[in-house]
């Protein structure tokens, strides 16, 4: 007996490193040291001592069980972008700049191919949001996933100056919510959609005109990363006074997560369309709108909360960084929450 006959083939995560570490290059900030493959990630933070008071960020999440799709469609280069989404724009929400990211891929067979695959999508994410992927784990596990499927998580870490946090403190009856899009349905409320929709070879991959894809693309779109759009409104002066991400919980479980006691987010349903996917998961699953904007983002990713006198000025920095974007309600003076007219 040994441990590849056990189910861990020790060569197989070897040819899987080798195979990422082209992915893993396109990644890489000034401030890594050292190469890939030692125990540990380092980091030089000497280029933020001119900041007056840094602080270091943290966000973790998964990908969910939107994996149970991309085992479906056997598509492994997007999931990837979604992991490090999660986790970048909740750095973002707090005004911080990411640094890097680490992943785990938890799988029950090693496959060198696959693995290098979804490491691909991590890089891509990295990229888009400026991060470093300095490290990560591939746990081989047999017995306890299926051989053909795997979990993927990881974690960021960003800075930001102490006196540039967003922190909801200043938010007042009078502000305004800008809306930013989303590209789909992104990672959230996967175990609903799993359930309106047959997930099944032919149905996933049927085509829908008002989708303007099959349903299975539509769905495996990846999650949008916030990380350049927050850095156009930065560089446009505009001081944002709350940030939410749209995500689990969708708009009353996010939105009152950047507000204080005394004030609530209003928010107009028909300032935006509602991207198609939204309304078909509502008809064909019979949810009710309440619970559609309990789980879903609706096709809006993130929420800031500006001055009024900023609100057009950051409607065009969103524009100018290739997002759409809606002023899609206010602030109110009242119970803390969301009220949707």
């Amino acid at each position: 007996m040994d441990y590849k006959k056990a189910g861990v083939d020790i060569e197989a995560g070897y040819q899987s490193v080798e195979l990422m570490k082209k992915h893993i290059q396109k990644t890489m900030r000034s401030e890594v040291l050292g190469g890939i493959g030692g125990f540990s990630g380092a980091f030089d933070i000497s280029s933020f001592k001119d900041m007056e008071e840094p602080i270091l960020l943290s966000g973790t999440d998964g990908v969910g069980t939107k994996l149970k799709l991309a085992f479906l469609l056997n598509k492994h280069d997007t999931v990837g972008i979604d992991c490090v989404a999660m986790c970048v724009n909740d750095v973002i929400c707090a005004g911080g700049e990411p640094l890097f990211f680490l992943d785990y891929i938890a799988c029950g067979k090693n496959d060198p191919e696959k693995i290098a695959t979804i490491v691909s999508g991590i890089a891509q994410g990295c990229v888009m949001s400026g991060a470093a992927l300095v490290g990560g784990e591939t746990a081989e596990m047999p017995g306890f996933y299926p051989k053909e499927e795997y979990d993927l998580a990881g974690f960021t870490v960003g800075v930001a100056d102490k006196k540039d946090l967003i922190t909801g403190e200043d938010i007042k009856e009078g502000d305004v919510l800008v809306g930013i899009a989303s590209s789909g349905v992104h990672s959230n409320g996967f175990s609903l959609v799993r359930n309106v929709f047959k997930m099944t070879e032919d149905a996933v991959n049927t085509y829908y005109d008002a989708l303007g894809a099959t349903l299975g693309e539509t769905l495996i779109t990846p999650t949008k990363i916030y990380v350049k759009a927050m850095k156009s409104v930065k560089a446009a002066g505009i001081h944002v006074k709350g940030c939410s991400h749209i995500t689990g919980g969708g708009f009353y479980e996010n939105i009152p997560r950047m507000l204080h006691d005394g004030v609530q987010a209003v928010v107009n349903k028909n300032s935006y369309e509602v991207p198609p996917i939204f309304k078909m998961l509502s008809v064909d699953g019979d949810i009710e709108e309440h619970m559609m904007y309990n789980t879903f983002n609706m096709g809006i990713g993130m929420v800031l909360a500006v001055s009024q006198e900023d609100a057009d000025k950051t409607i065009e920095a969103l524009k100018t960084a290739g997002e759409a974007a809606y002023i899609i309600g206010s602030v109110k003076a009242g119970e803390k929450g969301v009220v949707l007219c």
